[in-house]
Parts: C-alpha cells; structure tokens; sequence
C-alpha cells in the first residue's frame, strides 16, 4: 500500500510539473487570405485592442515606425508582381511598417519580414515601396486592429488599417489584363511549339499512336528555326519507331552536329549509336 502511495505520488508530481495553462493572446493573430483578379495576397498579423487607451498620437506615437500590430512583423504576401499606389512591388513577402501623423501615414513595404517589432530606423536598401495615404476618421471606436482588402475588382483592391476611430487604405493593382490576355491571345491562336513537342515526346514514351507523334513533332519543328539538339533527338527516336528510317538518320545527324557544337558528350553518343543502329555510321 506504501509502495502505490508512493507511486502515485510521483505521478501526481510529474503531471503538476508538465501541466501547462493555456492563456488567450492579448493580441491574438490573424490570418487573410485574398484573391484579387488572378493574385492571391495573404495578410498574417496580429491584432491588439484598444483597451481604453488613446492609440494615435499615444500609445502609437506620431513620427515613428510602427510595426503596424503587434508581436511578430505584419507580413503582406503577393503571388504576383503588383504596383502598390503607382509603386512597382516584385512578388513575394513584406513586412508591412507604417510611419502615422494625424493626417497622413507613410507605409512601408520592407524585405525584411522576419522577426518581431520594429526597427529604430529603416534601412532605406530594404525598402521595396513607400507610399503616403490619407487618414479618415470614423465617427465609432473599432476596439481590435483591423487589416482587411476592400473594394476588389479583377485589377486592383485597398489594404486597409482600421484601428480605434482611424481608417487608412492603400490602393493597389495587379497584373490581372496581362495574364488573361496572354492566355487568350495563346489559346486564340492555337497550340504552340512546347505544346506540340510535349504531345509529341509524351506519344512516344507511353507507345501510344506514334503516327500522330509524327505528326506533332513535324508540326513542332516547323514553329522554330533553331531546334536544341534534345530536340532534334526526340525527333529522331520518333521517326524511327514510326518506320522512317532516313527521317531518322537525317534528324541524328543534325542533333549530333548540334551536340558536337554545344559539347555535350552525352548526346554525342547517344546519337552515335543510334545511326550505328540504324545502319549510318
């Protein structure tokens, strides 16, 4: 009876010391996920209340950098390249820094994302874009900071700042006209080159319908004036399953002059012992 006393002593012990409580976050994080036209951007953040305090001007002072949230660095990621306020912005992910005055605040889209806080000065070499936009006071309180993306078209949508009874809003634009018109320009006019060439090698190694790889392959070669010696090869094993010997040997020949020429050892050979093969050398 000692001896299970004892037991469970320890075990009560070790729970105490291995328990942990689980608290909510005074600013918890928060996640958006947006498309805009054929751009996803993600928001990550977190989002600290009011609490009775006077934010602007206070408890975020005027003419500093803020790290717009709290905790870990408000990070904005584009899967495209967009133009923030008239600003070339590349693809990939910032964090979002802003500068508030009473009347106006400076954002800034900064390389650095990693990391909590923010810095005493910005370096200006990580500054990818810094935009000024307008305050718009609110007539209520909103209590939790607030980013969102508004007003959304199939090229363009705001990042919004919604804290206490201040909004500000950043226009931005994306490369959506570019994309679909370069999709319906290539659709329009029918398949291309790789489409041709990709059809045409897939055909030949699933040993399907080889005549119709033939077909492809030709119509590949005659939307190029410089086929890659990879290429010429492709066609060469192509007419030679489809029978066309000659065809054949006169696509190796070339791939091998090409090879030679690129110094690709690999693709020498391989072209020598197929016109070996194929009775030409």
């Amino acid at each position: 009876m000692k001896k299970l006393l004892l037991i469970l002593m320890a075990f009560t012990l070790a729970y105490s010391v291995n328990a942990q409580i689980e608290t909510p976050q005074p600013s918890p994080s928060s996640k958006v996920e947006q498309m805009v036209g054929l751009t996803t951007v993600n928001l990550d953040y977190s989002r600290p209340g009011v609490k009775g305090r006077t934010v602007f001007g206070d408890l975020v002072p005027y003419g500093k950098v803020w790290r717009t949230g709290a905790n870990a660095r408000t990070k904005i990621t584009f899967s495209e390249d967009v133009a923030v306020d008239g600003q070339a912005l590349k693809a990939g992910s910032y964090a979002i820094f802003t500068i508030p005055q009473a009347d106006s605040w400076d954002v800034v889209f900064y390389t650095d994302y990693n990391g909590g806080g923010a810095p005493a000065e910005l370096d200006e070499s990580k500054v990818a874009a810094r935009v000024s936009a307008e305050v718009h006071p609110i007539p209520f309180n909103v209590e939790t900071f607030t980013m969102d993306i508004n007003n959304i078209t199939n090229s363009s949508a705001t990042l919004e700042f919604i804290w206490e009874k201040t909004y500000v809003a950043v226009p931005f634009t994306v490369p959506t006209d570019k994309a679909v018109s370069a999709a319906i320009e290539k659709t329009l006019n029918g398949p291309g080159f790789n489409d041709y060439y990709a059809a045409a090698t897939y055909y030949l190694s699933e040993g399907k319908d080889i005549a119709k790889a033939k077909e492809w392959i030709d119509k590949a070669m005659s939307m190029t004036d410089d086929p890659r010696f990879w290429q010429l090869r492709q066609k060469s094993l192509i007419y030679a399953k489809a029978g066309d010997r000659a065809g054949a040997i006169a696509a190796a020949k070339k791939s091998l002059a090409a090879a030679e020429k690129a110094g690709n050892a690999d693709y020498v050979k391989m072209n020598k012992d197929s016109l070996a093969e194929w009775g030409a050398m």
